[in-house]
């Protein structure tokens, strides 16, 4: 095998390869003699089938099986006699005119990981976030779970509809006044100030009285599911028909009853273990992103552009999304869209040398992820879509790109408890409010 570096460029290098034929036609020859063992065809007997038999059934898959070995071969050859590691897939360019007969001739470019010094993760110094659940904070639960087990009464009494109340409608949709396809509807109940209708709907009935009829205009998001209406204005014509008061009821005894809990104590305990998991979570969360926050301090080294270019366009596109539907932050409202990618790309900069200091720490530590750990993880995530969970884990087993998101996070979260365990940490205790006001970052 011949190499040439054609390229050394920062984080860049090139190399052209020439493998001789000679090696590729015992590579050949080796493959269809195996191939040839396990075939079967009438008038010959078992393991007797001449190669040239064999060559022409599968003689173009082999030659195609063994080019890519050989170049993948060639490449890892080059790459590890160098002490070089790839930062991602090299981009491959076979010779052109290449035939099965000719010596292999390709040529290969590959972004390198570079080399960096881990820094002392002993001297890094954290201050854990603690809190406890006081009053409020079960009061305010017990408030949330007795909001979601609210029940809807209808009334005798013509009133106006107000917030929280349930207004029964009829309605006729119209786009260009021409009713629309699923936009007529009877009997509907429309909850004042809830969510799940158009933007625009439930606001415009507020204060309508039973018998009352009134034509109101919303327009259809941008990303409507319903392609054609997408964006789209529509006038509703909405009779209003009655009116259903929302009843919260009681926390009590009955109420835990209600809920599987043999009284209300026991229903307040496990609140309070679920508010104590929530701020356990938060405090964890805090105490990770510090831990990358002074990691990012520590360490100043070049990353691959490759990387750092497919960080931003992951990034960029969630931006333009979110610019797409105003959800923008007021921040970066204002700013030139030029400045905004050049701050974004630092973030993805940022991200792309974190990812490659803490994939480097835990590869020096033997970090890794047991196959019981991920599918540990992968059920996690299946439990998440209740009555889906099969279909789940079928997804996951089809999908080994789907895996690695699951393996990806999973691996981070290691190695920082492994840092965790060296550090330097001073547990402080503070209220729920300071524990769940966590600054904004982008990172």
């Amino acid at each position: 095998m011949q190499v040439t570096e054609t390229l050394s460029e920062s984080l860049k290098r090139g190399f052209k390869i020439v493998v001789e034929e000679k090696q590729l036609a015992q590579k050949r020859k080796q493959r269809l003699t195996e191939l040839g063992h396990d075939m079967n065809i009438p008038g010959f007997r078992p393991g007797k089938i001449p190669l040239t038999v064999v060559e022409q059934r599968y003689g173009k898959s082999v030659q195609n099986e063994v080019v890519n070995e050989a170049i993948s071969n060639a490449i890892r050859e080059t790459l590890d006699e160098r002490g070089l590691r790839p930062a991602r897939q090299p981009s491959i360019t076979l010779k052109e005119g290449y035939k099965k007969g000719d010596n292999l001739e390709f040529s290969f470019e590959v972004e390198l990981i570079p080399d960096f010094d881990i820094p002392d993760l002993k001297d890094i110094h954290l201050t854990r976030l603690m809190a406890k659940p006081d009053e409020k904070a079960v009061k305010d639960a017990f408030d949330t779970i007795a909001k979601r087990q609210r029940k809807f009464k209808e009334i005798n009494e013509i009133r106006p509809v107000a917030k929280g109340d349930v207004l029964t409608v009829d309605f006729v949709g119209k786009v260009d006044n021409v009713p629309f396809e699923g936009g007529t509807a009877d009997n509907v109940d429309v909850e004042i100030g809830g969510k799940g209708f158009i933007p625009g709907f439930a606001e415009q009935i507020d204060g309508m009285t039973p018998g009352e009829e009134k034509a109101i205009t919303v327009t259809f998001p941008e990303n409507y599911q319903v392609k054609n209406l997408a964006g789209k204005k529509a006038i509703f014509d909405i009779k209003a028909k009655k009116i259903k008061e929302t009843v919260i009821p009681e926390v009590n005894d009955e109420f835990a009853k209600e809920l599987g809990f043999e009284n209300l104590e026991k229903l307040k305990d496990a609140v309070e273990k679920q508010i104590v998991s929530e701020y356990d979570e938060m405090s964890r969360i805090r105490l990770k992103r510090d831990i990358l926050d002074i990691l990012a301090e520590k360490v100043t080294f070049g990353v691959p552009a490759g990387l750092v270019d497919t960080e931003f366009n992951q990034i960029w596109q969630r931006i333009e999304n979110d610019r797409k539907n105003d959800l923008l932050d007021e921040e970066d409202k204002n700013k030139d869209e030029e400045i905004l990618k050049a701050d974004y790309r630092k973030i993805a900069e940022r991200r792309v040398r974190l990812g490659l200091l803490v994939v480097e720490i835990g590869r020096i530590n033997s970090i890794t992820i047991s196959e019981d750990e991920l599918v540990q993880a992968m059920r996690a995530e299946a439990m998440r879509y209740p009555g889906q969970e099969k279909e789940v884990m079928e997804f996951f087993q089809k999908n080994p790109q789907a895996v690695e998101s699951i393996r990806g996070p999973l691996y981070e979260n290691k190695v920082i408890d492994y840092i965790k365990e060296l550090a330097i940490i001073e547990d402080k205790e503070v209220t729920a409010e300071e524990l769940t006001q966590m600054p904004t970052v982008k990172n």
